[in-house]
């Protein structure tokens, strides 16, 4: 986190993450909506058709607009879905409305428990070989309850 806000006191850093992440998603959002045109004509194109960004585009398809507000309390979805809203040119005022409450829940949630969570990760790197042992056991369970979720339900959201 950025040294000038480690004094912050909680309701200006909370504003001050919101600013952030408002920044943030409306830029991937303008980006991916400004990129659609001539975007296939170019190294972006690949972007474009990639498989994170049809999932992404699958699940607004799917689920509306809430998706959206969800993603701020993903990991590695945020970005796809903003970009996903952009590229299938959902309406500026809809977008920022659903946009605007995942922002909301995305600067409390690391205002709180995000950024501790954040800092007790970097000073179990630091200072403990079992606390880093730990978070490798952690992450590989993640990963592999996720690749066994992909290979169970993967053909069938794919199919919808």
């Amino acid at each position: 986190m950025p040294s000038f806000l480690d004094d912050l006191p909680f309701w200006p850093l909370v504003a001050a993450l919101l600013v952030i992440v408002f920044c943030r998603a409306q830029a991937t959002y303008w980006l991916a909506r400004l990129a659609v045109t001539g975007a296939s004509r170019s190294r972006w194109g690949r972007w474009l058709d990639s498989a994170a960004v049809r999932r992404g585009s699958a699940l607004l398809d799917r689920f509306g607009l809430p998706v959206v507000s969800v993603s701020f309390l993903t990991v590695g979805l945020q970005t796809v879905l903003n970009a996903a809203a952009g590229l299938a040119r959902v309406p500026w005022w809809r977008y920022t409305v659903a946009m605007l409450v995942g922002c909301i829940a995305w600067a409390f949630v690391y205002a709180t428990v995000g950024l501790a969570l954040f800092w007790a990760v970097l000073a179990a790197f630091a200072g403990s070989p079992w606390g880093v042992v730990a978070i490798v056991v952690v992450v590989a369970a993640g990963a592999a309850g996720w690749v066994v979720f992909r290979r169970r339900h993967g053909s069938s959201v794919a199919s919808r």
